[in-house]
């Protein structure tokens, strides 16, 4: 519908002698002004400096108007197009007939795009913050490949540096316990039960063969054997969220292979490595960073910035022609070094997208739950998903924009009302699987006649949807799909609490189960990119 709208406006610019434009569409925020809106005779109104009503005026005389009940213009040039009931009702054909093919479109012709996300450091399980960015990513992904693009997910490891070796440290303290010693646990290490879990499980295996060790002699070790356990809960928790990521790579791999060595050297050569003060560093002002950078430090250790700038060097290598990042909110100061570090390489700015995640707020009770992950006071993302499942999660976090805050209220996630917006979504799936399973009719045709306006404006809904999932790609936001499954879902709803879907009248009733055959292929479609299940029976 979008999209054939688009074509006519984008005919009427031709006509009036105005180079190409890409005009934007709009929905309504209220369905009394149209089906559709554009803003484009205020987009004109810059290129041809004259009133945007005027041009507004002029687009409607070339438009053809075959397929419109009106077009009107509203506010300061706002153009308002109400579609034709039998348009409506052949587009509701099409969606019927072509299934999931008449909802997506080609639109990436198989461009690479790698996805990098979750990525959390192996030092503690995934908390619900890492569990936001893995549905934000794993939908992301869905997404896109359902697009047409050529989707790459991966999780980078950071198993090299000085978190790794805080956990190493850590469970050699909690280790001394079980040889009789007590020893403090250093402000900066890692707390926690799990920990003492890891510490137990070294003793229980080698014994008092670590005994009166130094961390020196067996640092090492238990930095390995730590981290490696921990990475291991990490895959198995993203399993079960239903997260399987194409590639892992590690950070410690590039720093033996020599890569981050290779990048330095080959920025250097590209003129962006200078020195100063005994230290080497990457000029990342050149690209509109506020400061430089430093990647090798005077005594000749690298910076955490040496490894990411091999690693997206190594991204750049392998061809892709975007790449994501997605990141915790807390690294927004980090953004503008690593985009210069990918240009520098010779990416445009335009090639690296970094979607941030705000943090997640957790109710219990209506109250929020304090959390630190250093304290070892955090909720795990385990725990959430064993409460409340891991659809139900996935959904919650996927119901806000990713830079902005999320209250997650683990009450209103357990209850079957309107309230929890996940299950008011798949029971209406389910609620319309049950009326196939009690009718025992698959329809093959309906009476456009026999609609009534409730049914018209669930029509209209349901071919809204192509244009939520083409924005959804656009802009790289899933959050779009959670917004109107729950629109269309509150819809169905108030519509079978009104009508009776199976009735004595056989045309009514394969009308009403051709409506309710198309709510149920998009609310199927929409669970299914969000990598949420639709349930037959709930």
């Amino acid at each position: 519908m979008h999209k054939l709208l688009k074509n006519k406006i984008t005919e009427a610019i031709k006509k009036l002698g105005l180079s190409e434009i890409d005009p934007e569409i709009e929905i309504p925020k209220n369905e009394e002004f149209g089906d559709l809106s554009s803003p484009v005779a205020m987009e004109l109104a810059k290129q041809l400096k004259r009133p945007p009503k005027e041009i507004a005026e002029k687009l409607i005389s070339l438009i053809d108007k075959a397929l419109f009940e009106n077009i009107e213009i509203a506010g300061a040039g706002f153009i308002n197009f109400r579609f034709k009931k039998d348009f409506i009702f052949s587009e509701l054909e099409s969606l019927l007939n072509e299934g999931e093919r008449f909802l997506t479109q080609d639109i990436g012709k198989g461009k690479k795009v790698q996805i990098e996300f979750v990525s959390a450091n192996p030092t503690g399980p995934l908390h619900l913050g890492h569990g936001r960015g893995a549905a934000l990513g794993s939908a992301l992904a869905n997404i896109l490949r359902e697009a047409g693009y050529n989707v790459s997910t991966e999780y980078y490891i950071n198993d090299a540096g000085r978190q790794v070796e805080l956990l190493g440290l850590s469970v050699y303290v909690a280790l001394q316990k079980f040889f009789g010693k007590q020893m403090p646990m250093p402000e900066e290490c890692y707390k926690g039960d799990y920990i003492n879990e890891i510490a137990k499980e070294i003793y229980e295996l080698y014994g008092n063969s670590l005994k009166n060790k130094s961390f020196e002699e067996v640092g090492d070790f238990l930095i390995d054997f730590s981290y490696k356990k921990i990475l291991n809960e990490i895959k198995k928790d993203l399993e079960d969220f239903g997260i399987n990521f194409n590639n892992w790579v590690s950070e410690r791999k590039l720093y033996h292979t020599g890569e981050v060595q290779r990048a330095i050297l080959k920025l250097k050569e590209l003129g962006f490595i200078y020195e100063k003060d005994g230290a080497l560093w990457f000029r990342s002002t050149a690209f509109g960073d506020d400061k430089d950078r430093v990647v090798v430090k005077s005594d000749g250790t690298y910076t955490y910035f040496a490894s990411d700038i091999a690693y997206h060097k190594n991204k750049i290598e392998r061809g892709f022609d975007e790449l994501i990042n997605i990141w915790g909110a807390d690294h927004h100061g980090y953004i503008s070094r690593v985009k210069a570090a990918v240009q520098a390489l010779g990416m445009s700015a335009s090639q690296i997208k970094i979607l941030l995640v705000q943090m997640v707020n957790l109710l219990r009770q209506g109250k929020p739950v304090q959390m630190s992950k250093r304290a070892g006071t955090f909720v795990t993302l385990r725990e959430v998903m064993d409460e409340i499942g891991a659809d139900t999660t996935r959904f919650i976090f996927l119901t806000r924009k990713s830079d902005s805050h999320l209250e997650f209220d683990i009450e209103v996630a357990k209850k079957q009302s309107q309230e929890n917006p996940v299950y008011y979504v798949q029971y209406a799936h389910a609620r319309i699987n049950s009326i196939f399973e009690k009718a025992q009719l698959n329809p093959q045709k309906f009476y456009p006649e026999l609609f009534n306006e409730d049914e018209l404006r669930i029509i209209k809904k349901l071919l809204l949807y192509p244009m939520i999932f083409e924005l959804s790609v656009q802009m790289r936001e899933p959050h779009r799909i959670t917004f109107y499954l729950q629109e269309l879902a509150a819809l169905f709803h108030s519509y079978y609490h009104k009508y009776r879907v199976i009735s004595e009248d056989a045309k009514l009733t394969e009308t009403r189960l051709s409506l309710c055959k198309a709510v149920m292929l998009v609310l199927k479609h929409g669970l299914r990119m969000l990598g949420v299940k639709a349930p037959q029976k709930m």
